[in-house]
């Protein structure tokens, strides 16, 4: 298989290396890149990183990461962007899909995976996609990455106009999710790429672009260091914004939740005490007669109506509390 080649945003070129001997010099494994991105440059601050105390090696890296939130707060108008766009297309029946290969496309099946337990999101709202398919959750899969016809393919075999398709990449130049995007726009879907750096070339081919200029790692080149925490910021802050834009929080309480351990059954009631202000008891008794569905119960502690009109105002507002309280007169 033969990937197209993607030129890189500043003057480091590509370079295809052929090893000694073998023929096609175009198939994967041959290839060997370059890439010219902030997260490939070398940091002057751990220069002597090898030569540090176990200390000095974490005060380094802990100083480093302190300038992640400022990187991410530069790019809020862009998420912003994003998770309006992902509102409107799950409002209107769509879904959204992260794209991503190695760290990235990791922290995208985190995501994906921790919405439904904590917000009661259904399953197909969020979709990941990780180079490699589910053994590259465990470890590298070669060459993964640089399958752009095989992002390309997946793509095609999932995305739907309406859909919104968010790339992840580290050096927003990853083959495998240029493939994805270029073929999600191809179907009529909105595109996002996530990356930290602020420079790549395909900003200039997606809805949003989302560059996050988190500067050299420590490590020199390892992204899983903070280009990682700067997208497992973002994505945290976009998916948890999406949710509640869309109902499925109300204050700043998780009213979707789903409890499946004694735990999350505590915090059920919890919240039905915090919301109403009623007592233990009470809030017991109201997530009983809904039948252990939290937000009907929330809503017919707090408006005094019976659970079934509180479904009804519920069902009649779109899901969202605030707006079932007010049909209710609350």
């Amino acid at each position: 298989m033969t990937a197209e080649r993607v030129e890189p945003e500043a003057a480091v070129p590509d370079v295809a290396v052929q090893a000694p001997g073998e023929p096609g010099a175009g198939e994967l494994r041959r290839r060997a890149v370059r890439v010219a991105a902030p997260t490939e440059l070398r940091n002057p601050e751990s220069a002597d990183l090898d030569l540090m105390s176990t200390r000095g090696i974490l005060q380094v890296i802990n100083e480093a990461d302190r300038r992640v939130p400022a990187a991410v707060s530069g790019v809020l108008d862009e998420i912003t962007a994003a998770v309006d766009l992902a509102v409107r297309a799950l409002r209107e029946g769509h879904r959204v899909h992260y794209f991503g290969a190695g760290t990235s496309g990791r922290l995208g099946v985190l995501d994906a995976a921790e919405l439904a337990p904590t917000f009661n999101s259904p399953r197909h709202w969020f979709c990941a996609h990780l180079a490699g398919g589910a053994e590259a959750m465990w470890r590298a899969v070669e060459d993964a990455e640089d399958d752009e016809p095989g992002g390309a393919a997946e793509a095609e075999g999932c995305v739907q106009a309406g859909d919104l398709v968010v790339g992840l990449a580290a050096s927003g130049r990853t083959p495998y999710v240029l493939g994805a995007l270029r073929a999600a726009r191809a179907r009529g879907a909105e595109t996002v790429m996530l990356c930290a750096n602020p420079g790549a070339s395909v900003a200039r081919s997606v809805s949003v672009f989302i560059g996050v200029d988190t500067g050299p790692e420590v490590v020199t080149g390892s992204t899983r260091m903070k280009a990682a925490t700067a997208q497992k910021l973002v994505l945290n802050a976009f998916s948890t914004a999406v949710m509640v834009r869309l109902g499925r929080v109300y204050s700043n309480l998780m009213i979707d939740m789903v409890a499946t351990n004694a735990k999350l059954r505590g915090r059920m009631i919890s919240i039905l005490m915090e919301a109403s202000g009623r007592t233990e008891e009470v809030s017991r008794r109201a997530l009983m007669e809904a039948d252990g569905d939290l937000k009907p119960a929330l809503v017919s502690l707090i408006s005094g109506a019976k659970v079934a009109d509180a479904r009804a105002a519920l069902a009649r507002s779109e899901d969202h509390v605030r707006e079932a309280l007010a049909l209710l007169g609350s």
